[in-house]
């Protein structure tokens, strides 16, 4: 079975993470996959609406660690930017299913879904800081928009965690949905959106978010950021700790 598997149900598009023996920890051909499903359904005016789920009790724990290293180029060439910058542009309404873990890029997608539903045992972290890295995918500029400096603050530079609850109390969830009832609810939410008039939904959409120059800017300066800090021996320090902490115990 392919770690990301792509079904189409009418007018929905489901992306579900499948990695499940890595926890769905993203590869750069995962991402790939991933963009170009994005690519499929803003190709296709029969696609109303792309479901973005997780597998087995787990959304994402973020990047491949070792994959990341292995692939680590200029930010132009590295599929993880090539899928936030994707991620961005993307004119299709987007509708996240978190279920479990969602770390770092788990969590910081979820600042541009249209609608994100949440299982009570979603976990969120960005940890960037902790592995020596910055923010990624505009979080450092949509995250204080979204909960205010403070919060903002507490889990991008603490790298401090957060649950359900504390997602949906801050605005960054629509709702709390059973486990057993997460994807259903997502897909019912995702066909009922495909189902309105697409101009009026796509225009809508469009004035929502607004002139998105600021956001293309800061992703931007994101990139170089997280590209420099990438080569420094914080990072590389912070990278050895977590593969030992993460090697299988003989």
């Amino acid at each position: 079975m392919s770690d990301v598997e792509i079904v189409r149900d009418g007018a929905v598009l489901t992306i579900a993470l499948r990695r499940t023996a890595k926890k769905n920890a993203l590869t750069g051909a995962m991402y790939e996959t991933m963009i170009a499903a994005f690519d499929e359904a803003d190709g296709d005016a029969r696609i109303g609406a792309i479901v973005l789920r997780g597998a087995d009790g787990v959304f994402t724990s973020g990047n491949d660690i070792g994959d990341f290293i292995a692939s680590a180029q200029t930010p132009d060439e590295m599929p993880a930017w090539r899928f936030v910058e994707r991620l961005a542009a993307l004119e299709t309404p987007l509708i996240a299913a978190i279920e479990g873990l969602a770390i770092g890029i788990g969590t910081t997608l979820i600042l541009h879904c249209d609608l994100v539903y949440a299982a009570p045992d979603a976990l969120f972290k960005m940890p960037f800081v902790d592995l020596g890295l910055v923010p990624e995918a505009g979080s450092s500029l949509l995250l204080p928009q979204r909960i205010g400096l403070a919060k903002a603050s507490e889990f991008l530079m603490l790298g401090e965690s957060f649950d359900a609850a504390e997602a949906h109390r801050l605005g960054l969830v629509n709702s709390i949905v059973p486990n057993a009832d997460l994807y259903a609810h997502a897909a019912a939410r995702a066909q009922a959106l495909a189902a309105k008039p697409g101009a009026a939904v796509a225009t809508t959409r469009r004035l929502l978010r607004g002139d998105l120059s600021a956001l293309k800017a800061r992703m931007n300066e994101e990139a170089q950021a997280f590209s420099q800090a990438l080569r420094s021996d914080e990072a590389r320090q912070a990278f050895m700790q977590f593969m030992m902490r993460a090697k299988p115990k003989s």
